[in-house]
């Protein structure tokens, strides 16, 4: 099975990079309202909290929409851009590959996107947290 999975990673930088816009505008409105929550929430209890206490918690809603989403396969982005999420091995990935690739994918964001650009001299063209983490995308 890891063969077939091998021959089915080869997915087109177009596709993965519209998946990518694609769920950048997804995030972007499960952030808003993950904000609009928290500014409600603050408003009623009368507390202020510090700056990073809310970037934490947005970091924490993006990683739960991720690592649950992932966990199932596919994100809405990767559906229908008709790409899969799975472990080397073909399977599902669970909670914890999950999370590692999540936390090594927000550290090549910080780092202005490295960790992206090394899909482009990949000879397998995975991005580098699916290489850490031991995940792949195929097409579904």
């Amino acid at each position: 099975m890891a063969e077939a999975v091998t021959a089915l990673a080869a997915i087109s930088r177009r596709r993965r990079t519209a998946s990518l816009l694609y769920e950048a505008i997804l995030l972007a409105a499960v952030l808003w309202c993950a904000g609009f929550l928290y500014a409600f929430v603050q408003h009623a209890s009368g507390f202020a909290v510090p700056r990073w206490v809310y970037q934490f918690y947005l970091l924490l809603v993006a990683g739960v929409y991720f690592v649950t989403q992932w966990g199932k396969g596919q994100t809405l982005a990767m559906k229908t851009w008709r790409i899969r999420l799975v472990s080397r091995n073909g399977g599902r990935i669970g909670l914890g590959r999950g999370v590692l690739r999540y936390l090594i994918a927000c550290v090549s964001v910080l780092s202005l996107g490295a960790g992206f650009v090394w899909a482009l001299f990949d000879s397998e063209r995975q991005f580098l947290h699916d290489r850490i983490a031991a995940t792949r995308l195929v097409s579904a």
